[in-house]
């Protein structure tokens, strides 16, 4: 099984750091799917390598001199990570509340809502207005919410990040996507930092975590080699592929968590 897990964390990171996803919205339903791991494993697993894939992933964007709004992304960068470790804490206390089933499969269903909204936006973007935010502290309310989705369904962000940018800050998708990833590097990071430094890393079957985050660096360098080299168009094309699964994959983890309550 440890092929299986680390080709999960090189294919998803690879396409999550091309458009911005991030990787943790295709790792964290496969893992659902596989069914090895508990909700509170397979959050840390899928934060640990999507971490990795942003470290990795922003090295090469300032290698390749990418251009962004340096305030605007450090102020969204700052409130994810407070987002990023409230979603967590709020996570834990409902896990600690109610039976870990209940929790994946609200996961499920609003990270399924999220990309249906996602899909339907990012393929009408012409029917809706987006905006120009600069208000500084706007830019960090949106990254606190960010972050704080990111976390919470343990995806880091992805979709639902590039979509947000857009809307917002009228971003094209390969800027959306370079600034998704460094909002998921700011809260991924502090989400970790928060569990290692409370919780503790003992608690959690990590076996198979060198073998994810060896997949997301990998993924990290080819992703963002793709996302220089692609047009925006093609961007989008991939992106719109990869959320009918995802769409597919949750209404499936949503359906087989649903049989396991009844049961």
């Amino acid at each position: 099984m440890t092929i299986i897990y680390f080709l999960i964390a090189l294919i998803a990171t690879t396409v999550g750091s091309m458009v911005g996803l991030g990787g943790g919205v295709i790792i964290k339903p496969l893992l659902d799917f596989l069914g090895q791991y508990n909700v509170s494993t397979i959050s840390v697993l899928s934060s640990a390598t999507v971490f990795a894939m942003s470290v990795v992933s922003i090295i090469k964007q300032i290698r390749y001199k990418f251009k962004i709004d340096v305030k605007r992304t450090v102020l969204i960068g700052t409130g994810s990570v407070i987002g990023g470790v409230l979603g967590d804490s709020i996570m834990h206390i409902i896990l600690n509340a109610t039976n870990e089933e209940y929790v994946a499969l609200f996961q499920n269903i609003i990270l399924a809502l999220l990309i249906i909204f996602v899909y339907v936006y990012m393929n009408n973007m012409d029917k809706y207005k987006s905006y120009r935010i600069k208000n500084l502290f706007y830019c960090m309310i949106i990254g606190l919410f960010l972050g704080f989705l990111g976390s919470f369904l343990s995806v880091g962000g992805g979709p639902i990040n590039v979509c947000i940018l857009i809307i917002f800050f009228s971003m094209d998708t390969k800027e959306a996507a370079v600034n998704s990833i460094i909002t998921i590097l700011f809260s991924q990071g502090a989400k970790l930092i928060k569990i290692i430094t409370t919780i503790g890393l003992y608690s959690y079957n990590l076996n198979i975590l060198p073998y994810m985050i060896a997949g997301g660096v990998i993924g990290g360098i080819c992703g963002t080699k793709l996302n220089k080299t692609l047009s925006s168009n093609m961007i989008l094309r991939v992106f719109n592929v990869l959320l009918l699964f995802l769409i597919l994959l949750n209404i499936y983890n949503i359906v087989k968590i649903e049989k396991i309550l009844i049961s």
